[in-house]
Order: structure tokens, then sequence, then C-alpha cells
């Protein structure tokens, strides 16, 4: 075919076993060469993710506890990988130079990087591949913001020099030196990056999911599987709630025109998602698929004559920004106007926001509903076909569910709907039901 990245997620690269599997599907394809690794996940139920006991590290590290056993388990986990596949590397000189660090006050990007970082070097040998480090490659500028220019004219200057690498995702450097990391993901970003900067003909993401799914299968039984999802359709979902993809890996693959096929490590036959710049043609379904999230908080405001009113939502913005929160969505009508915010960005600060939003615009009235959710059903298919909304709609009304807000994208790509959280369950099955 030609070039490709292959990245793979903390659940296929968490012990010797799975880097096993890992190793047959990258030598089944020659073009499989740059590959891009995450810390090792948990192996089973009740395990603990080794980028969570670096952090645990680095919290007893912060305040004067001993950290010496909780580190010497993540030494283990490595150990215990190297001597079951045989890999002649030392790792002894790594775990030294990151437990100096950790005493001498280092940052949590840092430790957290570590992760990826050893995980990267083990699997490079293991394969016989170079280990490339993506510290000084991947760059973010003073305020941590992604440099996308420099760090695709780095990241492909260097792999120029290597035919075959392993490369630690979810982090960069700033300016300064220091270790900049991505959200927890975000080692799918790095593996989206690197795909655009080599030019590869297919990015592959390997996990533990055979791609996605229509629904999630821990409400709706056995949901159908997505073959084919458009960049902008995912983006939609993987918003909403649907977390096989992180949801910043789209761009750099998007800008690149690199599809993004969505693999199952242990089930590697299977042929997975496959996310490509257009919408799958030979999808007869109005919808691709349903995704949701609980604990939002809608502030619904009313006020005479608002559309007239310059500047009102200016304002009510300004008062967010002041809070350092950001919005979820801001469904308006002629004299009302409603705020989405998750719980988690307000924090326990509602009646402080609200008393502000008063304070500022002065509404007739203002409401607030809280413990609601969200709900986006999605799909290029809905703009032509008539009476999706009706469809949906009568569906929810028929499951006896609620609706406390509507909100429709002006690409006619998705409704949103707002319900209850204890009707989230419900609400998802009815779509579901109606339309698949």
């Amino acid at each position: 075919m030609g070039l490709k990245v292959a990245k793979f997620g903390g659940s296929s690269v968490a012990d010797g076993i799975q880097l096993t599997k890992t190793k047959q599907i990258i030598e089944a394809d020659p073009d499989r060469r740059y590959i891009v690794v995450s810390a090792p996940g948990k192996r089973f139920d009740g395990d603990s993710k080794i980028t969570d006991l670096l952090y645990l590290c680095k919290t007893h590290a912060d305040h004067n506890l001993p950290y010496d056993q909780l580190f010497q388990v993540v030494a283990d986990r490595f150990m215990a990988v190297q001597m079951n596949l045989d890999i002649d590397i030392n790792l002894h000189a790594h775990f030294d130079a990151i437990k100096e660090n950790l005493g001498k006050g280092c940052t949590p990007d840092y430790i957290a990087s570590r992760g990826e970082y050893l995980n990267a070097v083990l699997i490079a040998a293991f394969l016989g591949y170079d280990f490339v480090d993506t510290e000084g490659l991947i760059q973010f500028d003073s305020k941590g913001r992604l440099k996308q220019k420099e760090t695709d004219e780095a990241l492909r200057e260097e792999l120029l020099k290597h035919e075959r690498a392993v490369l630690p995702g979810f982090y960069g450097s700033m300016p300064n030196g220091d270790i900049k990391t991505f959200s927890r993901g975000g080692s799918d970003v790095t593996g989206s990056l690197v795909a655009r900067a080599v030019g590869a003909e297919m990015y592959e993401n390997w996990t533990d999911v055979s791609g996605f799914l229509m629904a999630d299968p821990r409400i709706v039984k056995n949901p159908k599987p997505i073959h084919k999802i458009s960049y902008l359709e995912l983006r939609e979902l993987s918003y909403m709630g649907a977390s096989v993809l992180h949801e910043d890996a789209i761009f750099p693959a998007r800008a690149a025109n690199i599809p993004i096929n969505i693999r199952n490590t242990n089930k590697p036959e299977d042929p997975g998602t496959i996310i490509t710049a257009e919408p799958d043609a030979e999808n007869t379904n109005v919808i691709t698929g349903i995704a949701g999230s609980k604990d939002f908080t809608v502030i619904a405001l009313y006020k005479n004559m608002l559309a007239g009113e310059r500047g009102f939502i200016r304002r009510i913005l300004s008062v967010l920004e002041d809070f350092d929160m950001s919005i979820e969505h801001v469904p308006t009508g002629i004299d009302t106007l409603s705020i989405v915010l998750s719980n988690k960005t307000l924090d326990g600060r509602l009646d402080e926001v609200v008393d502000a939003i008063q304070k500022q615009v002065n509404p007739d009235s203002i409401e607030t509903f809280e413990d609601m959710a969200m709900i986006a059903t999605v799909g290029h298919g809905m703009s032509r076909r008539p009476g999706t909304s009706a469809t949906l709609f009568t569906a929810l009304a028929n499951a006896d569910v609620n609706i406390r807000m509507i909100d429709q994208g002006s690409s006619e790509l998705n409704i949103i709907v707002g319900v209850q959280n204890k009707d989230f369950d419900k609400a998802i099955k009815a779509i579901y039901e109606a339309f698949v």
C-alpha cells in the first residue's frame, strides 16, 4: 500500500503477552515503519496504569513521603517484560535518571511522560528499531500551545534519518526544554502528527476494540459497527463522549488527508473503522452514531427583546471567561439563551456564576437545570432525509423521556438533546432503536 504509522495504546503494550501480539502485527506488514507507543496500561481488572503510578510517585515526593516502593513497582513492570521477552537492554540507567529528577522536584509533565519514554526504549529494542525521542521534536510555545509547523518540520527532518523507528507518544517540549504533555490519551495525537510529518498513506490506531460502534455497548446490546466514518462525524462523536480516539488526533491527519484506521490488537483480522475526509457513500443508515455524556448544567436566561440587544452574548461570555470556564453549547431563541456547562467545569461555583451573569446582563428571569445529560445523534445522512428530527423526538416521547434542550448545528450533521441524567440510557436506547 504505502508507508504506515501505527500507534499502539496502553492495553496493547501492557505486558509481554500483548507486546508479542504487537510485534506480530508490525512484522506482518513491512509498510508499518514508524511505531508510536503509549505507557503500559492495565493488565487486568484492579491493576494500575503506569502513568497513574508515576503521578502517585510525584504526589508522594511533593509531600515529602517515601516513594521508593512505588517507583520500584514501576521499574519491576518494565523489568518483568524485559526478562520475559529476553530483550537485550539495560534499563537501570534510565530508572536512575528518572528517580534522580524526581528527587530534584521535576515537573508533573516530566514524570507523567516517563511511562511512554521507557516503553518506547524497551519496544524499540524488542523490535530492533531505532528509538526516536519526541522531546524537542514535538514543540509547544511558551503558553503550552502546539507549534504545528515547527513540529511537522522537526519530525520530518529527524525521521528521514531512520528507516524504522519507535517513538513515545503523549509528550513534547516547551521552548525552555521542559517536558510538556498532551491531555490523557494524547499518544493518539502524537501518532497523527508523525503520520502527517512522514506523509503516511494510513495512520493505524491499535487499541482494545475493533473500531467504533453506533452506540455504547454498555447501554445498547450488540450495537452495529461503524465501518467508515468522516472526520467531521467522528469529531462530533468524540466530543460528545465516544472515547476510542482522542478528539484532537483528527486534525493533523485531516489536514494531510490521511485515513485513520482504528484496529483491535487482540483481533487483528477485524478491519476496524476507517476515518476519511468523505462520509461513507455506501452507508444506508440515516445516522452514523450516537454518543453522549452525563453531568451538565444548563443556565437558561429570558429577556424581552434579547435579539435586539447588542453585546448581550458577549457580556455573558466575558463573565464565563473571568471564571475560566469553557462553554459546551449555547442554544438561542428570540428572547432566550441557554448556556450548557459541564459540572466539572463549574466545580461547585454555580451560584457565583449565576450572580455574576445577573449583575452583568440583568435578564428578566434566569433558571438552572442541573444533573443534565447531553446526547448527540450524528450522521451526514440526516440532512438528506426528511423527518429525521420527528423520528428522534417521537422516539424519546414514546420512551417517556422529557427533552429539556435541543441544539442542532448549522451543518445539520448532528442533533443534540439535553435530558435528565436518569433518562440517559433510556434515551440512547430509544434513539438507536428508532433509527437502527
